[in-house]
């Protein structure tokens, strides 16, 4: 089929869907997952149930002569009571691992959430239809990324030629758990988010486990990674469990022992990354939790601030800089059974130097040009020949 009048639909399926977990069957499409249903049974916090359904990561990849393609989709969107809402997410065509076209859709259901009353309502909307025309009709791969920060409900996918799942290339699986950094909050687009840029420079296949809020040390998630098919991992741990005031020192260090114990059960010897928190002033010495500055949503803007008391760090409270110590001393202690088990100070990736160069905007997330900072340098850190997630290099 090669009509350019004619556009058929083609099911969406694992054989064509990258980067999730798990897809679940809807009334009205498929919703692709980043944990499986065992996890999400486990939590009921709306949080987590939001941000794993955003699908960071997530993309369509095919093979295709087509030059129109469409997407269905159903998207929910959060607004904010008093905050002008964000733009519609972005959906990135790449033909041949080039970026060559942006689109977003109208419609969807909507969250609205007053911050201040502490409520939510939802209004239901139609769908929406992503459209890329005009594309080049040669043979040629396509992916098309969903956008990370919108849920997505992929309704239907049509083309004017025939879609074909594309073979394996050989590359290699990256497995990234992190908090909202790593999800791509603040980000400008699904491929410019720092995972899936190095995951380009690095020349592998991403699974974004990046959880906005919800990188908290939990043992689905741990589970989950355990059983995802990966040939190099790393965790990004520190910041939620801080800006959520969760657990004292006590419980931390044998919380990580037993994420990397988890994840060792099903990955014995694959390079292991374990990533400690970018710098981010208001925790950096002052423990959680972290709140919303109700100044600044008055005058129409989010930001964020610190409630702790640096006093507090004497019984046990956590701050970014306490959590890099004792990350740094559990792996040293680790990595003398676990000679591919390797530690990456998250000031190297964004550190003081870079909040007075890239500042973040509310206080908590960097922005688009960060975002490309962290992940051009955590492509150059982690892999080719000498980085970190490659068998033979020393732990750092």
């Amino acid at each position: 089929m090669n009509d350019q009048d004619t556009l058929a639909a083609t099911p969406i399926g694992q054989d064509i869907l990258r980067g999730a977990v798990e897809l679940e069957q809807t009334a009205r499409g498929i919703m692709p997952h980043r944990l499986p249903a065992r996890a999400r049974a486990q939590c009921t916090d709306p949080q987590l149930a939001m941000a794993e359904s955003q699908p960071s990561g997530v993309r369509l990849v095919f093979r295709t002569q087509a030059t129109d393609i469409e997407i269905d989709i159903l998207p929910t969107r959060y607004v904010y009571t008093g905050i002008p809402p964000r733009p519609a997410g972005v959906y990135d065509l790449l033909i041949d691992s080039r970026l060559v076209r942006q689109s977003s859709a109208a419609g969807g259901d909507t969250v609205t959430i007053d911050m201040a009353a502490g409520t939510a309502s939802k209004q239901s909307g139609p769908l929406g239809t992503v459209r890329f025309t005009d594309l080049p009709g040669h043979d040629k791969k396509v992916e098309i990324w969903l956008p990370h920060n919108e849920i997505t409900e992929l309704v239907a996918l049509r083309s004017n030629a025939r879609i074909e799942p594309v073979a394996g290339d050989g590359r290699k699986v990256w497995l990234h758990h992190g908090s909202s950094i790593s999800h791509g909050s603040n980000g400008d687009s699904p491929t410019s988010i720092w995972p899936a840029l190095a995951a380009s420079l690095g020349g592998v296949e991403l699974i974004n486990l990046g959880f906005g809020g919800s990188a908290l040390l939990d043992p689905f998630t741990a589970r989950t990674m355990r059983d995802t098919s990966a040939d190099v991992i790393s965790l990004k741990i520190g910041i939620n469990l801080v800006n959520t005031d969760l657990m004292r020192l006590r419980a931390f260090t044998p919380a990580v022992h037993g994420f990397l114990d988890t994840i060792r059960d099903g990955h014995p010897t694959a390079p292991l990354l374990v990533i400690s928190p970018l710098y981010c002033p208001i925790h950096e010495d002052t423990p959680g939790p972290g709140a919303f500055d109700m100044s600044a949503l008055a005058a129409g803007k989010i930001s964020f601030r610190a409630t702790g008391d640096p006093a507090e760090r004497k019984a046990g409270k956590l701050t970014l800089t306490v959590i890099r110590d004792e990350l740094r001393r559990i792996v040293q202690e680790r990595a003398a059974n676990d000679p591919h088990l390797r530690y990456l100070d998250g000031l190297e990736l964004y550190g003081a130097q870079d909040f007075a160069d890239l500042p973040l905007p509310d206080q908590l997330h960097p922005d688009g040009p960060a975002h490309r900072r962290i992940g051009e340098r955590f492509a150059g850190l982690a892999f080719g020949s000498e980085g970190l997630l490659t068998i033979d290099c020393p732990t750092r």
